[in-house]
């Protein structure tokens, strides 16, 4: 029997993350980016993406059994539009391991990436 301490809730995943990530390619260029998960009125994932300091991606999403699943898109920078998936496996609340693929990246890898939540709790007062 799975254990319910565990079980994670899409509302649980809501906030900015920082990321670092490897691209899909054979060299895995790494980049480092931010996350903003929100959800809209179904309770369904919306996501957005900086990549470095001014790709942007979106993307929307769902999220069961500590997975969650996102169909995300951009604007490439030959105003081609990219699309692809990313799966990401919810460690606890603050941390996301995932992996990805872009529709035409090359199939032979995946691309990768590691999300920690910023902190937004208050610094407390001395």
């Amino acid at each position: 029997m799975r254990s319910k301490e565990n079980d994670m809730t899409v509302q649980d995943l809501v906030g900015e993350y920082t990321i670092i990530g490897s691209n899909q390619d054979a060299e895995a260029h790494s980049y480092k980016g931010k996350l903003v998960l929100s959800l809209d009125r179904n309770a369904r994932i919306v996501a957005k993406w900086t990549i470095g300091t001014n790709q942007g991606q979106t993307g929307t999403g769902f999220f069961k059994n500590n997975i969650l699943v996102i169909n995300f898109k951009y604007v490439g920078e030959d105003q081609n539009i990219y699309k692809g998936v990313a799966v990401y496996q919810c460690i606890n609340k603050d941390i996301l391991d995932g992996f990805w693929s872009e529709k035409h990246g090359n199939p032979l890898y995946l691309g990768e990436e590691r999300c920690f939540r910023v902190s937004t709790k208050p610094e407390l007062l001395n």
